[in-house]
């Protein structure tokens, strides 16, 4: 008794199969990047908020974004973004921002 079946002997193997290597993906494929927010910092003078910087790891790179407003004025100023290759430049340059603003008569809370 046979289990199974059994090729008829006048039909051809099965070719071997081939493999293709697949594209890189395109990062615009992936969708837009995985955001991870890092440090917020807002900085008040008077009771008036002055500035708000926010670093944000972006995967590849991080960025600070800062909003300022400038004295005397209700506009919004968006400078930079800046761009660093990790998380510990950032991070250097928030701590300078940070204790610029402070030297300049600003609280700073987190």
């Amino acid at each position: 008794m046979r289990f199974g079946r059994s090729a008829p002997r006048d039909e051809q193997p099965a070719a071997p199969i081939e493999h293709h290597e697949l594209p890189p993906a395109l990062p615009e494929a992936l969708g837009p990047p995985v955001e991870r927010e890092l440090l917020v910092r807002r900085a008040q003078k008077d009771g008036r908020l002055v500035a708000v910087l926010r670093a944000v790891d972006r995967g590849g790179e991080c960025v600070v974004e800062a909003e300022v407003y400038p004295n005397g004025s209700a506009e919004l100023v968006r400078p930079g973004p800046y761009t660093f290759e990790d998380q510990r430049q950032a991070s250097a340059f928030m701590t300078e921002a940070v204790s610029a603003l402070m030297y300049l008569g600003c609280d700073v809370q987190a």
